[in-house]
Order: C-alpha cells, then structure tokens, then sequence
C-alpha cells in the first residue's frame, strides 16, 4: 500500500425501503445498495464527486479491502494528491442495480418469496440505475454534486444524470461511452447472454438452489466481451503469435497461442465473481441505452446544463471516437459548455482504466476551479452618493480605474460609476453623482468560481463586477481583463 492510497476501507450498505419505480413499469418494494466513500464531505455539502462504474466493475472504486491483493478498480486516479484528490473532494461509489457486489439483483432474496430473483427480477435500464443512485446521493444531504465521473456503461450512467437530473451536478465527464447502444454493440452482448442460455446449468435462470453455476456460458460471454476491450495493436503487443508452455504447434485443439490462454484465464476468474443472471440483466441495460428524443441527440440534451468533458480512446473500437464526438455535437447544439479529448493509447477501451497520467492530467484541469476570491482586487477606491462627478473623474484619474462602487458609510454596495457614465453627465450636463450612477448593480461573491462569473459577463456584456459578501458590503472588483489572463 503506497503513501498516496487511501488506505483500508470497507464497503458499507443503504437500504430504500420506499418502491422503486422501473422505466418497465415494474416496481421492486426494496433496494439495498452497496457503496463506498473516501475522504470527507464538508460542511456545505459541495465537494462530493459521484464515480460510476463500468459492466461488470463495483463500488471498490480506491483503497484496499483486508486481505486483498490489489486496490480498487479506479486506484490509479482516486486518493491523496491524485486528480479525484480525496484531501479535497468526497468521493462516492456504488454498485448498480442488478449488479451482484452488493447491490439488489437477480440473485438477492426477493422478499416476496424468501428465494433468489433469478428471472423474476424485473429488466432495468440505466435510468433505474441512476434512480436507485440519486437516492443514495439524497441520504447524504447533497444537492449538487461537484462532479460526475465514469467510463464506458459507467459513461452511459453520467450521460443519464446529465438528462434526468440537470441540476444535480456542476460538471460530468462521460469516458469511452455512447448516448445510445449501436447495432455492433448489441450484438456482442447478444451473444454473451445466448451463452449463458445455452449452458444447461443455466436451468432457465433457477440455478441458485443446485449450487451448480452456468460457468462455460458465463466464461464464454467474458471471453467474447473481453477481446473488445482490447485493441489489435495491444493484442499483438501482449501476446504476437507467441505460444503457450510449448515450442511448437501441435495440430489438436490444445491451447497453442498465447492469447488463447489469456483469454481462458479471463474467463476462469470472472465466473469466480459475477453472477450469469447478472450479466443478462446488465447487458440488456446497455443495449437499451438511448438517449436520443424522435431519432434526435440533440433534443436528448436539450436540457442540460452541467459543465461536460467527454473524453474517447483511439484506438477503442468498441465505444470509437465517432461516438463521443456525436454527443459533443448535440451538446455544442444545445449550448452546453464542453469539451473534448482524445486519450492516445494502444490498449483499447480498456484505457480508461489503465492511462494513470492522461487520466490524472484530463481530470485534474478540468476539475480545477479558481475562484473570484483568488483572482478580485483588493483595497479598491470607492465613492459616497453624495460626492460630485468632478470627484468621481478625479479618483478615476488617480487610480487609472474605469470602475468605481459608490458606497454608504457601511461600504455597502448601492451603485456604480463608471467612465463612460462621466461621459454622459458631460453631454447631460450633469454634476451629481446620483444622477449618473447605475443603481442595477451586477454583482459577484468571493466564492463564485471564475468559469460562473465569466459567463455571466458575456451574457450581460459587463467588462467589471464589484465583489461583495452576504451584507452587500464590498470587498473588491474583478474584471474581463483579469478572467482572460487567467484563461489564457
């Protein structure tokens, strides 16, 4: 365990007693979820960052659990001095619905009947799993996220909150994902689940009480699913033609070549933790996944407002660029603030759990945030209503200012004056401050971050805001000029 972990955690558990509702129109009365969290909610409720995880991942997202061999999924990016710092952010993850890590599922007891689900679970989608999350999220108090963060189905789940929750996070970062399930994409998953049908311990999803798992079928579908999450280029770089324990080929259907083995190990180990009936469930999710409103992303999106970076992999040919490139369309469309990137690797869709510096470089800017308090000017010359124009283009002059809070005694903000307002009191012929001064101050607090603030000027075409606090009274100015050094 190295210094930058967050160390020895321990999944935890939140039951929802009250009944889901499923896009199927179906209703499950109980939900247990598990989750994980590492560092530390503050006392605004503001730093908390939601990761979704992919098809058959989990909430043990960081850290290690006691006796483990290796970290979480996502150690690479999540703990002390990482992008997805656990020192400043909350970090929340959970296992979906359906899934088989903790989380409600066709092998949980379904109350009703004291036996497992198996086929009686109900078919959810990525809505119900972003439902049963929102929930989870609600427990905590939290009403905006500071960010949503997941690749692959765990993009698919950002996508979703980005719709149906506009309001429920200021930024999202869908990875290697698609706001709708392509024909080749439902394909795969077609044949991973027919598998799993065709394994005669399968017993028709009724294989619980046997003790007997469908393990060639599972293991065949993990097989077919792990060759896409591979690239050619990584494939031929891990494994070539090389053989497997032996010098040379010999003409049976033994193993021969290395990446036979390799995938036979992938399938061996996945039956040993993930449920077949899971699997079903999962992949007919992200097969209905479709975000899209009449055939239109753009009316998909319509109404979101989070701040989005969608980042692909190149040489991912399960979830290609095209895809991610789609969706910045639709947003670009809508007027969504995003952006985009391509992560460069040869490992395929599986980069967006394994390129540690593109990832922590990508998150790391984006998340960053300076605030107007880091950036405002400070001991600022300002003005009483009472004074005249001459001493208002007299400070100006004085202070090489164009922007001047007039002020009460208390140094609360009332108005401003500016320098094209002593233009005007010149063709008005006018000497009192209060006949010049715009009284319908925008204004900014300290702790608005310089992305917000500088929207908000463009909107209204304002080159200079006062700062001021809860009582009015100001604390400084903060200009276009200052925000695009930043920017820059």
């Amino acid at each position: 365990m190295n210094k930058e972990s967050v160390g020895v955690v321990e999944t935890k558990y939140f039951h929802i007693e009250e009944p889901i509702d499923l896009d199927s129109g179906e209703v499950i009365d109980e939900v247990t979820v598990a989750y994980e969290t590492y560092g530390e909610l503050n006392k605004e409720k503001s730093n908390a960052i939601l990761i979704c995880h992919a098809l058959t991942g989990d909430a043990h997202a960081a850290g290690w659990h006691e006796g483990d061999k290796k970290p979480g999924w996502w150690e690479i990016v999540i703990g002390p001095g990482k992008a997805l710092n656990t020192e400043k952010y909350f970090i929340i993850c959970s296992n979906v619905l359906g899934g088989c890590k903790g989380t409600t599922g066709p092998s949980s007891i379904n109350p009703k009947t004291g036996k497992e689900y198996g086929l009686d679970f109900p078919v959810i989608t990525i809505g119900d799993m972003v439902k049963v999350q929102k929930k989870l999220i609600d427990s905590f108090g939290i009403t905006q996220l500071a960010a949503i963060i997941g690749g692959s189905m765990g993009g698919m789940q950002v996508l979703e909150w980005m719709v149906s929750y506009p309001t429920m996070m200021k930024k999202a970062i869908p990875i290697a994902t698609a706001a709708m399930s392509s024909p080749q994409q439902i394909a795969f998953n077609a044949v991973g689940r027919q598998s799993i049908f065709s394994d005669p311990h399968w017993k028709g999803g009724n294989y619980y009480e046997s003790g007997v798992i469908p393990r060639n079928g599972l293991s065949l579908a993990r097989m077919i699913a792990h060759i896409t999450y591979l690239s050619d280029e990584s494939m031929d770089i891990k494994f070539g033609r090389g053989l497997q324990d032996k010098d040379e080929i010999s003409y049976d259907f033994s193993l021969d070549f290395q990446v036979e083995s390799y995938l036979k190990h992938q399938g061996e180990t996945f039956v040993k933790r993930f449920d077949a009936n899971s699997y079903l469930y999962i992949t007919k999710a992200v097969d209905l996944f479709d975000l899209s409103i009449n055939d239109s992303l753009i009316d998909g999106f319509k109404n979101v407002e989070a701040k989005v970076q969608v980042l692909s992999v190149d040489s991912d040919w399960l979830y290609p660029t095209e895809q991610s490139t789609d969706i910045v369309t639709a947003l670009n469309a809508n007027n969504v603030d995003v952006s985009f990137s391509e992560i460069k690797s040869n490992y395929g869709h599986d980069a967006f759990l394994l390129e540690k510096g593109q990832l922590n470089y990508l998150f790391a800017n984006f998340l960053s945030e300076s605030v107007v308090e880091d950036l405002m000017m400070e001991n600022i010359a300002t003005i009483k209503a009472d004074a005249d124009v001459v001493e208002a283009a007299k400070l100006m002059l004085d202070k090489h200012v164009t922007h001047i809070p007039v002020v009460t005694d208390e140094n609360k903000l009332i108005g401003i004056v500016t320098s094209w307002d002593l233009s005007k009191s010149i063709a008005t012929n006018s000497n009192h401050l209060t006949d010049i001064m715009t009284t319908t101050v925008k204004y900014c607090n300290a702790g608005d971050t310089i992305e917000e603030i500088a929207r908000h000027m463009r909107k209204f075409d304002i080159s200079c805001l006062p700062v001021v606090d809860e009582d009015m009274v100001v604390l400084g100015l903060i200009t276009t000029d200052q925000i695009s050094n930043l920017l820059s």
